[in-house]
């Protein structure tokens, strides 16, 4: 079974047109890396699939179910996690308050002592406000909070954008292990280097269309290629 399909979806925001007939899937226990420049339409596929935006054209098919239409806490309960760009954690509750949100929704693997075995550094700062986090904690404990949920399908949206390369590696040890466990992942990202690194398929965008889609060996040792796909560098 396929974890994701998007099939020719058009998404608007009110009159602007953002994505124009975008399809991809992301296959059970695959890790897909979706890249393009600023603007391309990455967060707002992201943002489709979760159905934080319904498509005005095409179809959505999570895990097996149709989801155009569906509320995103109704595809969350499906097994769905979502980490969004900019973290989006609760400021004025604690670290371990943030994670308790997500605890017991789906039964799983995950639970608050298997995400802090994952990431040490939350069980440090438990007791510390979300504001009080630097950006490299908050997005382990915007991904922490997403694996709560047990996901079965794990949608990322930027999550190296401002980190130290030190965290960077950090979170990309994370989707290995996720990987080899059977979760299925969709990385939108800007850093090509770590998106190639990592996946087994990619998908290029650029003004909101599949410009490239291929197995990520073709675009790994090619960063003039990937460049002039995405725009932007390998770093």
């Amino acid at each position: 079974m396929k974890a994701l399909e998007l099939l020719a979806v058009d998404a608007y925001y009110g009159q602007s047109h953002i994505l124009h007939g975008v399809s991809l899937e992301v296959k059970e226990g695959e890790l897909v890396a979706l890249l393009g420049r600023n603007g391309a339409g990455k967060t707002t596929t992201l943002r489709t699939a979760m159905g934080l935006l319904p498509p005005r054209r095409g179809r959505v098919v999570v895990l097996g179910r149709e989801a155009t239409h569906a509320p995103p806490h109704r595809i969350a309960l499906w097994g769905v996690g979502y980490v969004p760009e900019g973290r989006r954690v609760f400021p004025y509750l604690t670290t371990e308050e943030n994670l308790r949100l997500s605890t017991g929704k789906r039964p799983g693997p995950f639970d608050l002592k298997r995400v802090y075995n994952l990431f040490p550094k939350l069980e440090e700062r438990r007791h510390h406000l979300g504001r009080q986090l630097s950006g490299g904690e908050q997005e382990m404990l915007a991904i922490a909070r997403a694996l709560l949920l047990n996901p079965r399908l794990l949608l990322l949206d930027e999550p190296s954008q401002g980190l130290a390369p030190l965290v960077v590696r950090h979170v990309a040890e994370v989707l290995k292990e996720l990987r080899q466990e059977g979760v299925s992942i969709l990385l939108a990202e800007q850093n090509a280097h770590l998106a190639l690194s990592l996946a087994d398929r990619v998908y290029v965008l650029d003004d909101g269309r599949v410009v490239h889609a291929g197995p990520a060996t073709e675009l790994r040792e090619d960063p003039e290629r990937v460049r002039a796909l995405t725009g932007v560098r390998r770093r």
